[in-house]
This record gives C-alpha cells, sequence and structure tokens, in this order.
C-alpha cells in the first residue's frame, strides 16, 4: 500500500480521510522537519504532506537521485518553505492548498486590523491587570477605521478578500500594490509601492513569501507611511525586516503594528513584545477548525489524485 508520511497532526477526520486511501505515518512532533529527517523521508515514503516550518530546500533534494517520494502534498496556500523548482528536478511533484485559507486569514487580518487601531490589546492588558479606572473621554483613543484608506499589497485571492471586507464593510477607500492591474467588483486604485505606503491609513501585506518579497517593506517603505498609520501582516514574516520595524515604531514613524507571522518564527523579537502598540498573535490565520479540516482534505486530495494517476488538482510546479 502507498507509504505517505503526515508531518504534523492534522484534524482526526483529515487523518481518517487519509488512511482510507494510504498507509499513514503521524509524525506526532510539533516541531518542523530537521534536515536528516526530510532526506530519510524522501526515501521512505511514496508521498509526504509536509507544512510550514518543513525547510525542503535545494539542499534537501541534493543528495535524492530517483527518490522513492514523488510527491509533496503541502498543508497550507504559503510553499515557500518549498523549493519547487528543486523538487521538480528529482521528479517530485509540490500541491498546496489554495481558497480553503482564503476568508479566514482575511478575518484574521481584519481582526489585527480592528486590535491595532483601537487599541484593544492595551485596552485588554489594562483592564486584566487592574489599572482601569473607569471610561473617560480622552482614554485609550485610538484611530477611527470607517472611511479611511486601506492599502493592499498582494492583490490575490487573499488580498481581494481583505480588500472586499474593507471597501463593503467600512467604506474604506482601496489602494494597492500588485505585478498587475487586476478587474475587482469594488474601486480600487493600483499605485507603486511607495505611493501607496504615503497615502494609506493601514497597509495590509498579503503577498506571497519566497525571495522575491523578502524585505519588501524596509526602512524605505516604512518611513513612508503617515506618523497615525498602522501596519498589518498575515502573510509570511520575513516580508518585513523586523528590525527596521522595530526602529520605526520606537521612532514613532508609524502609530502601530498588528502581525500574525515573523521574521524568525516562532521567535518574538523581546522589543516587539515589550511594545504596547504592537499586536501579537501566533499565526492564527487559518485556526478554525473547518477550516483546517478544508486544508487537509484538499492536500489528501491531491494526495489521491496523484497516487490514481488524474490531474492534480493544485499543482505548484
Amino acid at each position: 500500500m502507498t507509504r505517505v508520511l503526515i508531518t504534523r497532526r492534522l484534524p482526526d477526520t483529515v487523518l481518517r480521510e487519509a488512511e482510507k486511501h494510504f498507509e499513514i505515518e503521524l509524525r506526532d512532533e510539533a516541531a518542523p522537519l530537521k534536515l536528516g529527517q526530510m532526506r530519510g523521508a524522501l526515501a521512505l515514503y511514496d508521498g509526504i504532506l509536509p507544512t510550514l516550518g518543513d525547510m525542503f530546500s535545494d539542499e534537501a533534494f541534493a543528495e535524492a537521485e530517483n527518490p522513492r517520494c514523488k510527491i509533496l502534498a503541502n498543508f497550507g496556500v504559503g510553499y515557500n518553505h518549498i523549493d519547487a523548482e528543486a523538487a521538480r528536478a528529482v521528479g517530485i511533484a509540490v500541491t498546496n492548498t489554495p481558497g480553503a485559507v482564503t476568508d479566514a486569514t482575511a478575518d484574521i487580518a481584519m481582526t489585527l486590523m480592528l486590535m491595532s487601531a483601537r487599541r484593544a490589546g492595551e485596552g485588554e492588558r489594562m483592564v486584566r491587570a487592574g489599572l482601569w479606572t473607569g471610561w473617560q473621554p480622552t482614554q485609550m483613543l485610538g484611530l477611527h477605521l470607517s472611511g479611511k484608506t486601506v492599502g493592499v499589497l498582494g492583490m490575490g485571492r487573499i488580498g481581494q478578500a481583505i480588500a472586499r471586507r474593507c471597501h463593503f464593510g467600512f467604506g474604506m477607500d482601496v489602494l494597492y500594490a500588485n505585478r498587475s492591474e487586476k478587474e475587482l467588483e469594488f474601486p480600487a486604485e493600483k499605485l507603486s509601492p511607495l505611493a501607496l505606503a504615503a497615502r494609506a491609513d493601514v497597509v495590509v501585506i498579503a503577498m506571497p513569501g519566497g525571495d522575491e518579497t523578502h524585505h519588501f517593506v524596509g526602512t524605505e517603505f516604512l518611513r513612508a507611511m503617515q506618523g497615525h498609520a498602522h501596519l498589518i501582516n498575515i502573510a509570511r514574516g520575513n516580508i518585513v525586516d523586523e528590525a527596521a520595524l522595530i526602529r520605526v515604531l520606537e521612532e514613532g514613524g508609524i502609530a502601530g503594528a498588528g502581525l500574525d507571522v515573523y521574521e524568525h518564527e516562532p521567535e518574538v523579537p523581546e522589543a516587539l513584545r515589550a511594545m504596547e502598540n504592537v499586536v501579537l498573535l501566533p499565526h492564527l490565520g487559518t485556526a478554525a477548525l473547518e477550516v483546517r479540516e478544508a486544508m487537509g482534505y484538499m492536500a489528501v486530495e491531491n494526495l489521491r489524485a496523484f497516487f490514481a494517476g488524474e490531474t492534480l488538482p493544485n499543482l505548484v510546479n
């Protein structure tokens, strides 16, 4: 029977679905695979269902001549942790799980926008610490989002879902930076990244990770933003130069930030953890049971289709 390694525990319903089709081995550890484990897995299994943090770089494939593994069915839409070109060179297909993550990730972006703009994290800490002395007209004044301008970096599925919520739900004007012009169901203006930074009240990062977008948001971009503006990142941590973000926040260059992802995840700099005007979430973008189930079913279906000789639903290379 086809042997498949699942590198992290998935919802029970997904595991049961996988067991219908394959002999599965579940790696019941929270930490990502190490290099030696990845090389071993490529030799021992017909397919692997990896996820974020399992760094299948070109180094992982370097010694894999005609490996037993023929497919990496990634659990997640982002696959910048997998060198798809190197995988293809040794005969391994790579798939992902687009679509299933869109609305959940957009919802987390809105959560962070509201928490950052309205100082919700800071306010909750005040109440929990017993420091709230009662309502006052000038206490905890934040930024009212309705009618403001949002700038979205990356207008793919998730970027559009965020912009749609901002425009129809909050009456916000939409700016976006993207490689190509997009036909959208709402009014939006395409700008260069720096022009967007200069005009937006809130900037939301929704672009893919990878070498091309590494430190895309750095000192120049952050200093182009307005002093009352907020930066939100629900994409990949290394799109933001965290050291530059810390400097600009310390200088008061922007009003705040809301982060669900980090440059060296799961490490979060002490400087960010100490800032009251920074909202920090533990990568909750898709953390809803039905969403994780949908992602898992999609990954399993990619595996099933591959071994049945069918067209892969979500091939990325």
